[in-house]
């Protein structure tokens, strides 16, 4: 990154001379003057020692939490130390938008990995080079699928409500509707979808594992939606796909996810990463770019952008996306945690965090708190608060913990492989209200069976109809 160096006001004032203006309000008259009056509200400048202490002052409020049951969207994963280790280079650190593809073959190759692997976790035939979030990926692949007189989107109401919320503001944008469907049980019910389609609708979107951790019947919606001419956008969890059926095995038309679980630390909310990829049918609809594979003059591997929408740059008016930033840094991310963990590596982490899920279910029941909906789940679930909640935590934060997630008057909890049944077992003693042993004993109590083991996938019926 380059270093800052401040001008001395006879700079300044040459440089003004040089292009011809008298002053650096002049810069600026193309700005409305009411929007430029008056005096920013900043404090005065301070040195670096001093920014530091305050910087340093800000950063001792926080609190990082040793275990964490929270998700709701983001959550802890282990990371290999190589995936910062390569991700901290500075030749991948300061790249940029790669237009120059004989000075970019190394962040061109990442981009062409990234792609691969997005492909080979969701089964779909092309992925592009990213986007911002995961929800900026569900309303991205929303206006794919509009067409001149398909101009509804149907959300599953069952889905995330800050996804569901980002696609309806792109959709206002777009003069697109939306429609969210009710849920049942938790999931999408399936007689509204049927009832609710119209030859105005262009796609449904749907998430499994949804807001409440539940696996939807993806493939019973994509099945209703192709019949009616509906494209089919599924919203999935990147760890989940390495142990259930990919999107392109359930019949959906586009996956879509935040990239996070892949390497990216939780990091106050960002920066993330978004994926989309599809069926090749679909290919030219995709926002950003592609990278390609090809040959040189000399029958060498080289990398190229196959493939971008022009018109983002210089006709913007018919831009069909707003995505023109490549958001590198973050598919580095994501490729190097993959190649890392291998197809090994993730599907373990996956039956890692189903069975600790699922174990911690059982262990907060005993406690009271009992779960709300029946239907099978990944690594999320929600459960009933017989307490009140701020005070549940409270308890929790007093001991170190970072407790679930306040949803629907119960509580949304998260589990991945980083929780150990020594914290599972410490969590469901502190919500009983003990802090003890007893009346909930560690490992087997209540005329509870032995825990699962966590080096494997339950043997539900519906996971095993789910998994590949």
């Amino acid at each position: 990154m380059g270093g800052y160096i401040p001008y001395p006001d006879e700079i300044r004032r040459a440089m003004l001379s040089e292009i011809g203006v008298k002053n650096i309000d002049a810069l600026f008259d193309d700005i409305p003057a009411d929007m430029r009056a008056g005096e920013l509200d900043l404090p005065p400048g301070k040195s670096e020692l001093e920014t530091r202490r305050i910087l340093a002052d800000i950063a001792a409020r926080n609190r990082v939490f040793p275990t964490i049951f929270r998700g709701g969207g983001a959550y802890r994963h282990y990371i290999p130390s190589i995936v910062k280790e390569i991700a901290s280079r500075a030749a991948f650190l300061t790249a940029y938008t790669p237009y120059q593809a004989e000075a970019s073959q190394g962040i061109l190759q990442i981009i062409f990995e990234y792609q691969s692997e997005i492909c080979a976790l969701t089964g779909m035939d092309v992925s592009n080079a990213s986007v911002y979030d995961g929800a900026s990926a569900a309303a991205e692949a929303v206006a794919m699928c509009r067409e001149r007189k398909r101009r509804r989107a149907l959300l599953a109401g069952s889905a995330r409500g800050d996804t569901l919320e980002t696609i309806e503001t792109y959709g206002r944008a777009a003069n697109e509707n939306c429609l969210r469907l009710p849920e049942r049980g938790g999931l999408l019910d399936m007689d509204a979808l049927r009832a609710a389609l119209t030859v105005e609708d262009a796609c449904l979107y749907i998430e499994s594992p949804n807001r409440c951790g539940l696996i939807e019947d993806v493939a019973q919606a994509a099945e209703i939606c192709r019949a009616a001419g509906v494209k089919l956008i599924q919203g999935c969890n990147p760890i989940a796909l390495a142990l259930l059926k990919t999107p392109a095995e359930q019949g959906a038309d586009i996956a879509v996810g935040d990239g996070q679980p892949l390497g990216i630390p939780l990091g106050f909310g960002g920066p993330y990463l978004g994926f989309i990829a599809c069926r090749s049918a679909m290919t030219r609809r995709l926002p950003g770019r592609i990278v390609g594979e090809t040959r040189d003059a000399d029958g060498k591997r080289a990398y190229v952008l196959t493939l971008q929408a022009r018109e983002q740059h210089i006709r913007r008016e018919k831009a069909s996306s707003s995505i023109c930033t490549n958001q590198a840094l973050c598919a580095l991310t994501a490729t190097v945690y993959i190649a890392a963990m291998g197809p090994v590596g993730l599907a373990d982490t996956a039956r890692q965090c189903y069975a600790k899920a699922h174990y911690t279910a059982d262990r907060l029941e005993e406690a009271g708190f009992k779960r709300r909906f029946t239907g099978e789940f990944f690594n999320e679930f929600i459960t009933e608060c017989p307490a009140d909640f701020d005070v549940l935590e409270r308890r929790f934060e007093d001991e170190g913990i970072l407790g679930g997630l306040e949803m629907d008057g119960g509580v949304l909890w998260a589990v991945t492989e980083m929780n150990t049944r020594e914290e599972i077992d410490k969590l469901a003693r502190i919500a009983a209200g003990t802090g003890q042993e007893s009346p909930i004993k560690a490992g087997v109590g209540r005329g509870q069976k032995a825990p699962p083991s966590f080096g494997a996938a339950g043997q539900s019926p519906a996971l095993k109809e789910a998994a590949r």
